[in-house]
């Protein structure tokens, strides 16, 4: 009787002890040195990363940003959303009247002077019966423009003399030094008024195609902007030398050097990306400032004029009725203390998350 015998051993191969008990590759990923001694399959993060952790675990940081985003929002989206809330009253000048006249911050209601919040005026009135919501949503939209257009002025200065002050050093960091120096003695109110008093009276006609510095009221404000800018941007240079001074004596910098980079793409592309955390940290407290600054200025009477508005302007009209309308003067107040409170939180968690030598 025949057997299956051969056939089973023609067709099943033999299978070797040691290649039945070989252990099948394994597909999981090689950890790094670092990780496979610490136990961590993590991959190590940069230290861009690092640092925005630190910033988002950061309560201060986190609620200033919050704080300026509203009010960012509320000075760019308020007004034409206020404008279209309310329904119809009478004017004593011009008849009925919708909340797109009422509601706008020039317009005067000389019959509901130094009113109390309503439902037609949320803030109420200031003493010539204009709506204290619109203007503060105006004096807002200034303040925060003026900050930024002086900090793109004070940056851009202070890259250009910090970087070249540091990086060629010699003859062109005297020359630079000096200057800044001499930009540090220049008292700043008084170059305010300087150009103010030159140029104040023509800022109308000069600036008149300028959006919103061309409007009624807020010409000298571009004077007073372009002022502020050129008196504060030598600390911002100070800053951007002394990190230029640091980074060019880096390896990578040596190696790019070697490799035959030119100055320019040595300076754009790996010394300027470098400046970019003390850069933000710097800005954001001088925003503070320079706000604070406009506000103080306007408050003497030399910023933005009526039928303009601006923060300082409007604690300036109220300053008088504190004892009679003290919700005048302190609606603007609050808003010009949670502002620069909210700059400065916000200034302090970039300065704590971007420098290496700060304990968290």
């Amino acid at each position: 009787m025949p057997t299956n015998k051969g056939r089973f051993n023609r067709t099943t191969p033999a299978v070797s002890v040691a290649t039945a008990t070989k252990p099948a590759p394994s597909t999981a990923p090689v950890l790094d040195a670092p990780d496979a001694l610490s136990g961590s399959s993590q991959k190590p993060i940069s230290p861009l990363q690092r640092a925005l952790r630190l910033l988002i675990h950061d309560r201060r940081a986190i609620f200033g940003l919050t704080v300026l985003f509203l009010f960012v929002t509320i000075a760019i989206i308020g007004p034409p959303i206020y404008q279209h809330l309310g329904g119809t009253y009478p004017s004593d000048l011009a008849g009925p009247i919708g909340p797109s006249v009422y509601h706008q911050y020039a317009h005067e209601e000389l019959s509901q002077q130094d009113a109390l919040p309503s439902a037609r005026y949320w803030l109420g009135t200031d003493s010539v019966g204009r709506d204290i919501l619109a203007r503060l949503m105006q004096g807002l939209l200034i303040s925060l423009t003026v900050a930024v257009t002086v900090e793109v002025v004070n940056v851009t200065l202070g890259i250009i003399v910090g970087v070249l002050a540091g990086f060629f050093g010699g003859w062109i960091d005297f020359l630079l030094a000096r200057f800044t120096d001499l930009m540090f003695a220049f008292p700043s109110l008084l170059f305010v008024i300087l150009l103010v008093g030159v140029f104040g009276n023509s800022a109308s006609t000069l600036f008149n195609n300028v959006p919103l510095f061309g409007d009624a009221g807020n010409a000298r404000l571009l004077v007073v902007s372009i002022a502020l800018a050129f008196t504060s941007w030598p600390m911002m240079a100070r800053y951007v030398r002394g990190q230029t001074l640091q980074i060019k004596e880096a390896q990578f910098i040596e190696a790019s050097q070697s490799c035959g980079t030119n100055t320019t793409r040595l300076i754009i592309r790996h010394i300027i990306p470098h400046l970019l955390s003390i850069i933000f940290i710097a800005s954001t407290l001088d925003i503070a400032g320079t706000i604070t600054g406009e506000a103080g200025i306007s408050l003497l009477g030399l910023g933005v004029s009526d039928p303009g508005s601006s923060l300082g302007l409007m604690i300036a009209d109220s300053l008088d009725l504190a004892d009679s309308h003290p919700w005048e003067v302190l609606v603007p107040t609050l808003v010009l203390t949670c502002i620069v409170l909210a700059f400065s939180f916000l200034g302090d968690g970039l300065r704590d998350a971007f420098d290496p030598r700060s304990k968290r």
